[in-house]
């Protein structure tokens, strides 16, 4: 198993497990998949974590062992599950926070990229490497977060920048050191999965459709869901609680 799951009080976490530096292999890509794919019906977590076990690397890219034993007729479907493991991250049904324990490299940087909020411990960088091991990287999801000079500067040189440095461009919300970053993450997963359910599962969808369109088209969609979600009763109960000043109490409709 390349994936640990715990869940408490209304949070997932989702562990990356395969020391020592938590390089994945194709399988490890389809299980991550699976994983989030399968989260979409876990009714009773309202945010997830997405973090790796040790202290080496969040995760130090592709397996290349695999990749050197790889022949050309296999990468269309190869391709294929690495495509579905970024997207099965990104449209996660809940907010994902990633918790990123360290160096986050070529597949790493973008499993980091495609989270909604990032929090780094002080030893994380960022790279894609791939121009070093003949690949191209993931730069159509980077190119979400990182200034063109940045982006290009990392693929077309594979060096990494840190996490003081991805801080300061806006691709890490908050850098903690490594022993406060579990802590941290989970502080933050907390404060999310108090919201109604169903009001953060339609503002996770509504951001990431909006995410790419005009602004008054967005904005308009981004209306549509709100006239939805003014119907539940969950969100009659927000509005019922901050009028009498008591925490909602939910009822997931």
């Amino acid at each position: 198993m390349a994936i640990i799951i715990e869940k408490a009080d209304k949070i997932a976490t989702i562990s990356i497990d395969c020391p020592p530096v938590n390089a994945i292999s194709i399988a490890d890509y389809a299980e991550i998949a699976d994983t989030f794919e399968v989260a979409k019906d876990w009714a009773d977590i309202n945010c997830i974590i997405f973090t790796a076990t040790g202290s080496k690397a969040f995760c130090a890219g592709l397996d290349l062992n695999e990749f050197l034993a790889a022949t050309l007729d296999q990468d269309p479907a190869r391709a294929r599950i690495v495509r579905r493991c970024f997207a099965a991250v990104r449209h996660a049904a809940v907010p994902v926070i990633g918790a990123i324990n360290g160096p986050a490299l070529g597949a790493g940087t973008v499993l980091a990229s495609v989270c909604d909020i990032r929090i780094a411990s002080e030893n994380a960088r960022f790279g894609m490497p791939e121009i070093n091991v003949g690949r191209c990287g993931g730069a159509a999801h980077m190119i979400r977060h990182l200034p063109q000079g940045l982006l290009r500067q990392m693929y077309f040189t594979g060096l990494p920048i840190s996490a003081a440095e991805a801080l300061q461009c806006g691709f890490i919300q908050k850098v903690v050191p490594f022993e406060d970053l579990a802590k941290t993450a989970r502080s933050l997963a907390e404060v999310i999965a108090a919201k109604a359910p169903i009001g953060l599962r339609m503002a996770k969808e509504a951001l990431n459709k909006v995410e790419f369109m005009q602004t008054e088209d967005g904005y308009q969609l981004e209306q549509s869901y709100s006239t939805t979600l003014m119907a539940t009763e969950d969100a009659r109960e927000a509005t019922r609680a901050v009028v009498e000043k008591r925490p909602p109490v939910w009822v997931g409709r």
